[in-house]
């Protein structure tokens, strides 16, 4: 009888990917990049173990969305103040912070649990091409 495998946290190899997020689409890069981040690719993925690769988004500042997203989405904050909420739209957003926009949209497709916040911190977006892991030798990712 055949058992149903369990990878342990000390099984998992993980590799570095890059992404060019130049002319893509924001919802359709930010779910391919959580399912790698989640560990979805790879054939020892465990719900419960953190399998996931690193991924290096460049480019952020060239992201797509589509219809009239750049002034009607809206993202929020707060403080926890009264009177503390502060909203910008995703046109300002990508303006000042670029990499904020992707970071935000990949978050929201991951658990939100202490197992989402370890996928999320492999994550490194930068808004131009330039980034610091060049000794890491991430491998293009193709999406």
């Amino acid at each position: 009888m055949a058992t149903t495998y369990s990878a342990k946290a000390a099984d998992v190899k993980r590799s570095w990917f890059i992404v060019d997020a130049n002319g893509k689409t924001l919802g359709r890069l930010a779910s391919q990049v959580a399912a790698v981040l989640k560990g979805k690719t790879k054939p020892i993925y465990t719900t419960h173990v953190d399998t996931g690769d690193f991924v290096i988004i460049v480019n952020a500042e060239k992201i797509h969305l589509t219809g009239d997203k750049l002034a009607q989405k809206t993202y929020y904050s707060h403080s926890g103040y009264p009177g503390g909420l502060k909203s910008i739209t995703a046109g300002k957003l990508l303006k000042t912070k670029p990499e904020r926009v992707i970071q935000m949209a990949v978050q929201g497709m991951l658990p939100k649990t202490q197992l989402g916040k370890s996928m999320l911190s492999k994550l490194k977006v930068y808004a131009g091409e330039k980034h610091p892991h060049a000794a890491q030798m991430p491998v293009e990712m193709k999406f």
